[in-house]
C-alpha cells in the first residue's frame, strides 16, 4: 500500500471550499486542476507533490481531477491542463499553466509562502497578545525595513503608537497603507478615531455651547463646538444631528467642517452600523436637494 501523503489532498465540487479556501486561511494551499488523460499533468504531479512534501505543512497541495468537478473546472475557466492555482486567505494568488521545471515550481511557491516580513509580524501579533508591545514594536519596525511597504505591519505599529500617545507617528504609518485593502479599511478608522479624539481636546465644556445655541440657534460656532465634544465622547448619533444642521444651514461654514467630521464617523463606525446608513443618506439628500 502507498504510504499516505498529508500534505497531498483530492478535492471535487462538494468539498472545495472547505479543503481549499477555508484552508488556505491559515496555510497556503496549492490546487492542481488536472485530469488522468492529460500527459503533461503526469509529468508535473511527481514534481509538484516533491516539493509539496519538503516543505512539512507549510503549505498543503489539493488536487482537482476535472473530468469529477466539472463546476470547478467551470468556475475558474479552466481550458488547458494541468492548470495550477496558489490560494491564501481564500483568495487565488498566482497562478501557472502546463508543466514546469523543478526552478519555476519553486519560485511559484516562494510567492505563497510567508515572507520574512510576514514572518515577523506573525512573531510581533504574538508579543502583543502577551502584552508585550515593546517586544513588538521592534518586530514591526524590522518587518517594515524588510518591507516598508507591508500593510499589516504597518497597520500594527500603528495601532501601537496610537495606544501609546503617538498619533503624529500612527498617521504617518497609515497614510503608507495600500488604498483599497482592508487594512487600509481598519487604518480608516482608527485616523477617524485619532481625528475625533484631537478635535474634542480642549474644546471646552458643553454647557458653555448649548447656552449660545439657547440664545442664538443660527450660531455655527458653537453647534461645531458641542458636536465637536459629543463625537470625543462616543455621543455619535447627536454629534451627527448638529454636524448635519450645519451643513443644512451653511455648507462652507469652516471650509467644509462639519461635513468632513461626519465622514471622520462615518469611517469610524463602518458602513454597515445604522447610523452610518441614517446619516449618510440624510447628508446626501441635503447636499443634492
Amino acid at each position: 500500500m502507498p504510504q499516505a501523503q498529508p500534505f497531498i489532498l483530492e478535492a471535487n465540487d462538494a468539498d472545495f471550499e472547505a479543503k481549499v479556501l477555508e484552508r488556505s486561511k491559515t496555510v497556503p494551499v496549492i490546487v492542481d486542476f488536472w485530469a488522468e488523460w492529460c500527459g503533461p499533468c503526469k509529468a508535473l504531479g511527481p514534481v509538484l507533490e516533491g516539493v509539496v512534501n519538503e516543505q512539512a505543512g507549510k503549505v498543503v497541495l489539493v488536487k482537482v481531477d476535472i473530468d469529477n468537478s466539472p463546476e470547478l473546472a467551470s468556475a475558474f475557466g479552466v481550458q488547458s491542463i494541468p492548470m495550477v492555482v496558489g490560494f491564501r486567505d481564500a483568495k487565488p494568488v498566482a497562478s501557472f499553466l502546463g508543466a514546469q521545471p523543478e526552478p519555476a515550481i519553486r519560485d511559484f511557491l516562494a510567492q505563497l509562502l510567508p515572507s520574512a516580513a510576514d514572518r515577523l509580524v506573525a512573531e510581533a501579533v504574538d508579543l502583543i497578545d502577551d502584552g508585550d508591545t515593546a517586544a513588538a514594536d521592534t518586530k514591526l519596525v524590522a518587518a517594515l525595513s524588510e518591507d516598508p511597504r507591508h500593510d499589516s505591519a504597518l497597520l500594527a505599529l500603528a495601532f501601537l503608537k496610537h495606544a501609546d500617545g503617538s498619533n503624529d507617528e500612527a498617521l504617518d504609518l497609515l497614510d503608507r497603507i495600500t488604498p483599497g485593502t482592508d487594512e487600509r479599511r481598519r487604518g480608516d478608522q482608527l485616523v477617524a478615531t485619532i481625528r475625533i479624539a484631537a478635535a474634542g481636546e480642549g474644546a471646552g465644556d458643553t454647557a458653555e455651547f448649548e447656552a449660545r445655541l439657547e440664545r442664538n440657534p443660527s450660531d455655527h460656532e458653537a453647534r461645531f463646538g458641542l458636536a465637536q465634544i459629543l463625537a470625543a465622547r462616543s455621543s455619535y448619533e447627536e454629534a451627527l444631528a448638529h454636524y448635519l444642521e450645519i451643513v443644512r444651514k451653511d455648507r462652507n461654514f469652516s471650509d467644509d467642517a462639519a461635513r468632513k467630521a461626519m465622514i471622520d464617523i462615518f469611517d469610524l463606525l463602518g458602513g454597515e452600523h445604522e447610523l452610518t446608513d441614517r446619516f449618510r443618506s440624510e447628508l446626501s439628500r441635503v447636499l443634492f436637494s
